[in-house]
């Protein structure tokens, strides 16, 4: 970061709207980074701001810490992500994405046949576990377990 690692916690936190707190929590998970001055203070690249807003629009997707710290791991750590950088991180999680998008509406037409027939009971209900033979394959959900691994 070098010289240029001059933006405080507080003007971070108001350029990206995230409280301190934060921001220290994305540095411990290690998807942001600072420098220390020469009084100790954490002093952030602006490139950082950058980061923050990728990591609240990925949550805002739904997309784990996790998930974010692995796609930041292609990304440069000493430029501001660009758009380019974007489409490479967007195109890796659009598959995740679709995926939870089909399962929730496969969920939704589950529920609504459910609710539809009135049982809400799937260890008695007619339609899709007639006398019970799902509790064969274990315990739980295992009907919607089942529809959420399929591709």
């Amino acid at each position: 970061m070098g010289n240029q690692a001059n933006l405080s916690i507080g003007s971070v936190a108001k350029r990206t709207g995230v409280t301190a707190s934060a921001l220290h929590f994305y540095e411990a998970k290690g998807l942001i980074s600072s420098e220390r001055d020469a009084s100790n203070q954490r002093r952030y690249h602006p490139t950082v701001i950058r980061r923050v807003s990728i990591i609240k629009a990925a949550q805002k997707l739904g997309l784990s810490l996790e998930n974010i710290k692995n796609a930041f791991a292609s990304l440069p750590s000493n430029r501001t992500p660009d758009q380019k950088d974007w489409q490479k991180l967007s195109m890796a999680w659009q598959e995740e994405l679709d995926r939870r998008i089909a399962s929730l509406q496969r969920l939704s037409v589950l529920m609504n046949s459910c609710i539809g027939c009135g049982c809400l009971s799937m260890d008695k209900c007619p339609l899709y576990n007639q006398d019970d033979h799902l509790s064969q394959y274990g315990p739980g959900p295992v009907l919607l377990q089942q529809k959420e691994d399929q591709p």
